[in-house]
This record gives C-alpha cells, sequence and structure tokens, in this order.
C-alpha cells in the first residue's frame, strides 16, 4: 500500500505573511513621515497667519490714532484748504509681518461736509514682498577639489 503524505505547506504562507508584514511597516512609516511634514507645515501656517494678524492689528491701531487726530482737526473749525494742507490728501505706511512681507495701507484723507461722513478711505490693503528678495539656487555638488 502506497502511504499518503499529509505535510503542512507553510512555505508559501509564511511568504504571504512575511509580505504584509513588510507593507504593514512601509505604510506605517510613510505615514509618520506624512503627519510630521504636516505638523511642521501646520506651525509655520500659524506663525505666518499670526504675524499676518499681528501686523493687521498695529494697522488698525494706527488708523484709530489717524482718525482721532483728523477728528479733532475737523472740530477745531478749519477751512478744507487748511485742513489738507496739514494732513495732506494720502497717507501710506508699511508694518512688516516678517523678514521678507510687509503690510501696505494707503489711505485717502477726506474732508468731511455733513456729520456722517468719514475723515479717510482705506484705498490699498495689501500685504507686498520687496523686490531685493534673492533666494539661493545654485547647486552645491561635489567637485574633486573638494578632494584636496
Amino acid at each position: 500500500m502506497k502511504q499518503k503524505n499529509y505535510g503542512v505547506n507553510i512555505g508559501s504562507s509564511s511568504i504571504l505573511l512575511i509580505f504584509v508584514l513588510l507593507c504593514l511597516v512601509s505604510f506605517a512609516s510613510l505615514s509618520i513621515v506624512s503627519a510630521n511634514a504636516d505638523a511642521r507645515l501646520n506651525k509655520r501656517v500659524v506663525a505666518r497667519t499670526s504675524a499676518y494678524y499681528k501686523a493687521c492689528n498695529e494697522a488698525e491701531a494706527s488708523i484709530a490714532n489717524i482718525d482721532n487726530t483728523l477728528s479733532e482737526l475737523y472740530k477745531s473749525g478749519m477751512k478744507e484748504e487748511d485742513y489738507y494742507s496739514q494732513v495732506g490728501h494720502t497717507i501710506s505706511y508699511a508694518i512688516p509681518i516678517s523678514d521678507t512681507q510687509s503690510l501696505n495701507v494707503d489711505l485717502k484723507i477726506n474732508y468731511p461736509m455733513s456729520s456722517g461722513e468719514t475723515f479717510y478711505t482705506i484705498t490699498s490693503w495689501k500685504v507686498l514682498t520687496p523686490n531685493t528678495v534673492e533666494f539661493d539656487d545654485t547647486l552645491h555638488l561635489f567637485s574633486p577639489t573638494d578632494l584636496e
């Protein structure tokens, strides 16, 4: 009689298990790397947003001071020509946001003809990057002279 061999074929299931574990480990490491990159980006965005709103608050405080000054000049009973000769027709100022950006505000000065009119009109409120920013786009490659 022929004896039947009922051996267990564990080779293919072991290879499949190892492959699945390697896939899980690689996906887990990719998830960690992606989460760390997102966390770093989030910190930069929060810092940039906070700096922008801090500059906006400073600009609003400056506008409030300008409004108070214009109100006092207007209440002193100045004529329109004297009013404009003292304050000018426009006011512009810049508030730094970071090393490379600033918030530029331009105001047009108004002489109110009635009590409900404003003393100024905001003509520009924008974030500008100066043209003097230079980026280092050179590649530092290995050269044979570095060995010497």
